[in-house]
């Protein structure tokens, strides 16, 4: 990942997380949000695009950046309150395809707690109840098989309901092929 791509995911990401932090989950038209502890983005009164209960969403976020090892990676709080936002808005659960693929640096969010501690210095892996929230609101979870490789971690060695796939340039452009817009 270059440069000028890794800023703007982080800098997107620390945006997002300062909007979680500071707006309230309303919620959806039935009464409950797909992700408990994300927020939704905050009304903007005349705004003119917004989520259409219509529109089949798809989205696969890229989750590369590297964080501090005690952090919630900043990414999975982005895709909580996308969720929520979609989900407020009407859009049906048929019509929000979320995936997310973990790679390069933000691969070891998805380690099991026993591995990322053995190679954070014994830090707990503070993403495993965000994971275990976003994938039973129905997102994928992806990493890359060769970066796994390159950390010799095995597919055993990852939370439950990860998929590991080939290769994470494979993943993003086979989605991206069948109608998925890359974040």
């Amino acid at each position: 990942m270059n440069r000028r791509t890794m800023m703007t995911t982080l800098a997107g990401g620390a945006v997002v997380a300062s909007l979680a932090e500071t707006s309230e989950a309303a919620p959806a038209p039935n009464g409950s949000l797909p992700v408990a502890s994300a927020s939704v983005a905050k009304d903007f009164p005349g705004a003119t695009e917004r989520p259409n209960p219509a529109t089949d969403y798809k989205v696969v976020f890229s989750v590369s950046a590297k964080v501090k090892d005690d952090e919630l990676h900043p990414t999975l709080k982005m895709i909580g309150m996308y969720l929520n936002t979609l989900a407020q808005a009407g859009v049906p659960a048929r019509n929000r395809h979320i995936a997310a693929m973990f790679h390069q640096g933000g691969g070891d969010a998805v380690f099991s707690n026993e591995v990322y501690k053995a190679r954070h210095n014994g830090v707990d892996n503070p993403n495993i109840a965000a994971l275990k929230e976003l994938h039973e609101a129905g997102v994928e979870l992806r990493v890359c098989g060769q970066g796994l490789i390159g950390k010799k971690v095995e597919a055993s060695q990852l939370l439950p309901g990860v998929q590991a796939d080939l290769w994470a340039l494979v993943t993003m452009i086979s989605l991206q092929a069948r109608g998925y817009a890359r974040i």
